[in-house]
Formats: C-alpha cells, structure tokens, sequence
C-alpha cells in the first residue's frame, strides 16, 4: 500500500480533546458524528476521533490534581493491547472493542480514528504480558528509559527487537479489525523530555508505518506533539502522512502569531499524502472536560485569520469543538465552499511578506492556473494590506507568475474576497484591502 493514497488531501474532521479532554463516551461521540453527518460530511469534514485515554477507567475524575491518573486502571487484553473502557464505551464489552462504534460512524458516510500513545503499557511489562506473534513478553520488547514525561500510561518500545515490532503489528491488527481509519500517535513527533534527543521515537515510527503497511488497511498516521523537527522533515514525510508542527495549540492570539513563522518553515513540505499539521481548531465551545467550559477566546477576525492560513498553507483541519454546540456564524466558517477548496489536490501556498505587522501569502492551483492572495493584518487595530502584483506574481510559478502579470497589463486585476464575496478591483500594481485588526481578507484574483 502506498501511504501517499490516504490522504491525498488533507485530513479534515473533529477530534474530542479539546472539549472534553479525557472524558468523551460513546454517546458523546455518536452525537458529534451525527451533527458532521448532517451538516458538514458535504463540505469534505469525514473523520471522527477519539481522543487520549478511551482505554482508562475514572479518567478526568481527579482532574484537580491529574489530568492522567497514575498507574490508574487500564482496559486490556491477554497481548497487552489497550482496549475501550467499558464504562464510557458500553458497545466495547465482550471484546468487541471499538468495532461497533466504528461501525455506527460508518454508517453515516464518515470515518473512524482513535488517539494512542507509543509504546506498551506499563501494566503489561509489569505482569510480563505475551506480546502476539512473539517469543517475547512485554517486559523484553518495553524501554523503561523511554517514557512520556506528561503522561504515566506507557514504555517506549526497544528498537532492534523483534517483540517490539510485533507489538505495533499486534495493535494495528487488531485496529484494522476495529475498522479504524486514523490513528494519532502521541509522544513521538516530539520526544521533549529528551533534550539531548528530541527524535528518540523515530524508530517506532518507522514500526508503526510498518505494521499499517501489514495490517492490510489505509490507516492514515498522524503524529503528535509538535513542535516538529524541520531537519527530520524527510523522515515524517517518509513514514507519516501528517505531523504537528506547534505545540498544543489553544484559543489565544499569541499562538496564531506564532503560527505564520511555522507555517514559513513548513511551506515546502506539504504534498500529497504528507501534511504538516497547524493542529486542532479551538473554535466554538470548548475546555468542558478541563473544568472550564467556554466560548472559544479568539475573536471573530481571529477565526477567520485561523481558518485563511491554515487553508491557504494546507494544514489538516481537526475541529475541536463540541459540534452539537455550535452556532450559525462557526458553521459558516467551516463550510465555506471556496475558502475549503484550497486544502484540493493541485493547490500551493507560500508566503510572500511577513513583518510584525503583517504577513501576505499567495496561493495557486496548478490544474487550472487560479492564483489566491491572503492579506493578513497583525495589529490589533484596522489597517491597510498591500502587496505589489510583481512580488505576488514572483512567489507564483513562472507560467502562472507571468500570467497573472499579463492578464493586469490587458483587463486589469479584480478579486473576490471568499469570506464575504465582494467583488475587489485592484489599481496601480498592488493588491490591496483594508484589514480589520488581527484580521484576513482571502481573495480569488
């Protein structure tokens, strides 16, 4: 199988941690699916993800001392694989695991992924638990120097032994039997309890993309916590299909701002099948399962900046808000038609200028020559966005560069703004809009 053909585009859909962080259950997750069914499956939204710790019992019931219980109570088989806890996925008992609930995402048209920290449980290297299809027990195969500095669940695996491969291969086994179609691995993009060795995962992703590779399903790989590292940048496109390049990324301006010097860093890494990740959208309502639910903090103009870069750079799209929650105005941010077709296969984006005042990206389609300008405002207060045609044509391919300059020298320059559909002439060799503070404006030349 070629992993390139999982996500030709990028992955777009909800996640459940940043509303209800530990604590999602079943129904919660059949209620979201329903609300994407019903009114974003036709836009291009389509997964649904389970986020971290499905396979706890009590998770999120001590949240004022632990976000992760220590050496808490951990659902799982005679091999060591982790299994939906019961409690809050009553369709998993038996042993039926996650098949049932991916069964009922499916039914609606949209697809199924779960959250998963590498390694093997600690549990299971404790009671030296069989490892399926392997001589070796869990204690062999587990790497108690590898560990998650935030999150007490799990080893490493060892590289260069064969448990340990046989491990992933055991787990992905037992997720394809599950139907799933996502899988987000945790503690690997960025080992950063390791200082001196920020990538000291690598050879489990490279088990990872070994076991999807045998357990004869397309399960695309996305892998967390950022920042990535842009020298490993040949290795994530290699074994990942989407990789995080920011931290965890929550509703505060100064985390948008920070983004346009990841996304430059990035820009010439996003291709078909391999997509460096901005991360999950914290729109809407959010935060319930941390102890403070609230309307997202970013401002309108905020979201909309959020939503232009992270299309216009290609980012996967994960919502991380309570779906069933949200109001007319964020749902017609997520299901803007043209403003979402620049995640389409063919599109490009790279940034043209970027100042502590502004920033300016260009974007392109190379099916049919379509070029985009994003006009980014950084100030808080409103202002004017500018850009000269020849340094936006510049940033362009030379066909289509040239093409544009061409077509201003005969008809002039007019653009449609996709966030409110004005029309846009444009004078005097520049692409210009007044921006409002912290703002966007997103035309089609």
């Amino acid at each position: 199988m070629n992993k390139n053909s999982f996500a030709v585009t990028p992955p777009m859909g909800w996640n459940s941690y940043d509303y209800y962080d530990t604590t999602v259950n079943e129904e919660q997750v059949k209620a979201n699916a329903d609300y994407m069914a019903a009114h974003l499956k036709e836009y291009g939204w389509e997964y649904v993800v389970v986020d971290i710790q499905w396979y706890a019992w009590g998770a999120g019931s001590m949240r004022n001392k632990h976000q992760y219980i220590p050496f808490s109570r951990l659902e799982m088989d005679e091999y060591g694989r982790l299994l939906p806890c019961p409690e809050r996925f009553p369709s998993a008992k038996d042993g039926a695991g996650f098949g049932p609930l991916a069964d009922y995402v499916h039914s609606l048209g949209l697809k199924f992924g779960i959250h998963i920290m590498r390694g093997i449980p600690r549990a299971a290297a404790q009671n030296h638990l069989p490892i399926l299809g392997s001589a070796q027990t869990a204690d062999e195969a587990a790497d108690p120097s590898s560990i998650c500095g935030w999150n007490p669940d799990m080893y490493g695996l060892r590289a260069n032994e064969e448990g340990s491969q046989a491990y992933y291969d055991s787990l992905f086994a037992l997720y394809a039997q599950w139907g799933v179609d996502y899988v987000k691995c945790d503690d690997i993009c960025n080992t950063s309890l390791y200082r001196e060795n920020q990538y000291s995962a690598a050879h489990e992703i490279e088990m990872l993309h070994a076991a999807i590779q045998k357990c004869g399903r397309p399960i695309v790989l996305s892998l967390s916590p950022g920042p990535a590292l842009i020298d490993k940048a040949w290795h994530y496109e290699k074994y990942a299909n989407m990789w995080r390049i920011t931290d965890d990324f929550w509703d505060r301006w100064e985390h948008i701002l920070h983004m346009f010097y990841r996304c430059e860093l990035w820009q010439d890494h996003v291709k078909a099948g391999c997509f460096p990740d901005c991360d999950m959208l914290p729109l809407g309502m959010v935060g319930k399962g941390f102890g403070q639910e609230r309307k997202t903090n970013f401002t309108r103009a905020e979201q909309v900046t959020m939503m232009t870069l992270w299309c216009i750079f290609r980012s996967p799209l994960m919502l991380g808000a309570e779906m069933t929650k949200l109001d007319d105005w964020t749902l017609s941010l997520l299901t803007n038609k043209e403003v979402l077709a620049l995640l389409g296969d063919g599109h490009h984006g790279v940034q043209v200028q970027r100042t502590d005042e502004y920033a300016v990206w260009a974007g392109w389609n190379e099916k049919d020559g379509s070029v985009y300008a994003a006009l980014f405002n950084l100030k808080e207060e409103e202002a004017v966005v500018s850009v000269s045609l020849e340094e936006l044509a510049a940033a362009l391919p030379e066909q289509i560069g040239a093409g544009l300059l061409k077509k201003a020298e005969q008809e002039g320059i007019t653009g449609k703004e996709l966030w409110t559909k004005q029309e846009q002439s444009f004078g005097e060799g520049r692409i210009s809009a007044q921006v409002e503070g912290h703002g966007a404006k997103l035309f089609a030349l």
